[in-house]
């Protein structure tokens, strides 16, 4: 049985006084000098890739927030259900460039998109959220679209 807190009293804490019983050696756990600046998630890189953005710079990654591409989703359904498409697709890219394979807003994107008559976009869009998830809730009626779009692609004209 180990031993009991309440049978250890203070002012007798043993002849080994300050010593840890879990290690013998001090082990270095300090980060690598450069390591603030290297972390891509550190303050600094970010600091550096938002200056690259408003310079008109190449951007090396992508600021990865899956809170707030959720929040864009939701703000694109608001626009979408008072038929504001064109703001609703702003809404719905926007929640792609925080989280690029967000089955939810590639659906709501190519739909979006079919609603403006931007076909070819819509496919490539039906056809992103297969990759995605091929199984998924919305894969039914994603395949059904591309098949229709298609074929009203290719009638006469």
């Amino acid at each position: 049985m180990p031993p009991r807190s309440d049978r250890v009293h203070a002012d007798e804490p043993g002849p080994e006084t300050g010593d840890s019983s879990s290690h013998d050696e001090h082990v270095d756990l300090s980060p690598p000098a450069d390591d603030a600046k290297a972390h891509p998630n550190s303050s600094e890189a970010v600091a550096d890739e938002e200056a690259r953005r408003s310079e008109g710079g190449v951007s090396e990654f992508r600021v990865w927030d899956p809170h707030r591409a959720a929040k864009e989703v939701e703000v694109g359904d608001f626009y979408f259900k008072r038929k504001n498409y064109r703001a609703a697709e702003g809404r719905y890219r926007e929640a792609l460039r925080y989280k690029d394979n967000d089955a939810i807003a590639t659906f709501h994107l190519a739909v979006c998109l079919e609603k403006q008559g931007f076909v070819d976009e819509a496919i490539h869009e039906y056809q992103s959220y297969l990759k995605i998830l091929p199984y998924g809730p919305e894969a039914p009626e994603a395949q059904k679209a591309i098949n229709r779009l298609k074929a009203e692609n290719i009638g006469p004209r």
